[in-house]
């Protein structure tokens, strides 16, 4: 049997948990995941981990913060006034909002706290800054 590396197609079955066990991702209630080793596609760890597999095979890759979404950073939350904000945006705690800059790049950030005057935007990854643990299901490489 052939063993998934470098410019290999794969799919997989994946289920992420943080390190206390709580899900915050899975592809078992669907297709599995499909992506091409080498190209950059999806986190360096959870890439990593994929490398040598079989179908069939099954494995725990564990991928510190610096081979997922990198360490929270303090640069990415900023307090702004509630006046700032454009008149259709509810405030509230959770709200995800989509910033376009300049460039044209987009910008994802969340509200993560707010008073009467001013609220919290935090542009870091929700993932940022965690141990991912996967568990994972090498289904096919074409």
């Amino acid at each position: 049997m052939s063993q998934a590396k470098n410019g290999d197609t794969v799919k997989v079955h994946y289920t992420g948990r943080l390190e206390n066990g709580e899900v915050f991702d899975s592809s078992r209630e669907s297709q599995p995941f499909e992506f091409t080793l080498g190209r950059g596609e999806i986190i360096p760890g959870f890439e990593k981990g994929i490398i040598g597999m079989e179908v069939g095979d099954t494995r725990t890759i564990t991928v510190s913060p610096g081979e997922a979404y990198g360490p929270r950073s303090k640069e990415l939350v900023a307090k702004i006034r509630k006046v700032d904000l454009p008149e259709r945006i509810s405030p509230a705690i959770g709200l995800q909002l989509r910033l376009q800059m300049p460039d044209g790049k987009r910008i994802d950030l969340l509200i993560t706290d707010m008073d009467e005057d001013t609220v919290t935007l935090d542009a870091n990854h929700p993932l940022a800054g965690n141990t991912l643990v996967f568990n994972v299901e090498l289904v096919e490489i074409a």
